[in-house]
């Protein structure tokens, strides 16, 4: 196996595992997408143009993994039985802000996580999402109109006034 890639993944594993978490707000979903993004990554090595930073590359296809989910079909088993145990999060976030970005249909929270997170353009987010820049600036439009009926700054500071 090429020592470049094992480099590349061993270095930036775990920030592409926190990208790949704010896109989609789940610790199982974002360890799929990374794990899907590298394994693309490898069978695409060879033609890599920018081997030296090949990560703009693996969060192209993890955005694009993440917003071609609302457009497949959904396959979802209803059952009577109810799954035996549960699980949860050691580390939950619980913020307002959080909790109104999760709620936010894929398309838009990925847009506004590339816009803010990544600091991307709307001419590079439209790019990685395979959409047009009119798109990109509606989609943020509705989700900042969203977040804004969600949250305010002025909750955070009375909460913590109390």
């Amino acid at each position: 196996m090429d020592e470049a890639y094992e480099d590349f993944v061993n270095s930036r594993a775990q920030a592409l595992l926190r990208y790949g978490y704010v896109l989609s707000g789940n610790p199982h979903d974002a360890a799929d997408l990374v794990q899907d993004a590298l394994i693309k990554l490898r069978g695409a090595w060879p033609r890599v143009r920018n081997r030296a930073n090949p990560e703009s590359y693996v969060r192209t296809t993890m955005a694009r993994q993440h917003v071609s989910v609302w457009r497949r079909r959904r396959r979802e088993t209803l059952t009577d039985a109810v799954p035996e145990g549960s699980y949860d999060d050691p580390s939950p976030p619980d913020d307002v802000l959080w909790h109104a970005l999760a709620a936010l249909p894929r398309r838009q929270r990925a847009v506004i996580v590339l816009r803010y997170y990544e600091s991307l353009s709307d001419e590079e987010i439209a790019a990685h999402l395979g959409i047009s820049r009119v798109t990109v600036r509606s989609q943020a439009s509705r989700a900042l109109e969203k977040l804004r009926l969600a949250w305010s700054p002025t909750d955070v500071f009375e909460g913590s006034a109390q």
